[in-house]
């Protein structure tokens, strides 16, 4: 399985999603969606290596997935 980095925003999205599918993104703030991107098992990148455009990508392709199955 490929291991998912920053720059994976589609990916990432899904993951979330599929781990937390009742959780409304836009209610997640970004200290808590940083926590919850590197909990995800297949994440392995750098802690460091997030700012906010990144955690706004994956919070809307998470936004996304949330909405298309609502």
């Amino acid at each position: 399985m490929k291991k998912l980095t920053w720059l994976d925003a589609e990916d990432i999205g899904l993951s979330l999603y599929e781990a937390h599918p009742e959780t409304d993104p836009l209610t997640v703030r970004f200290t808590d969606l940083h926590k919850s991107v590197l909990a995800l098992p297949d994440f392995a990148d750098e802690a460091a290596k997030s700012n906010e455009g990144k955690l706004e990508a994956i919070q809307m392709a998470w936004y996304e997935e949330w909405k298309e199955n609502q």
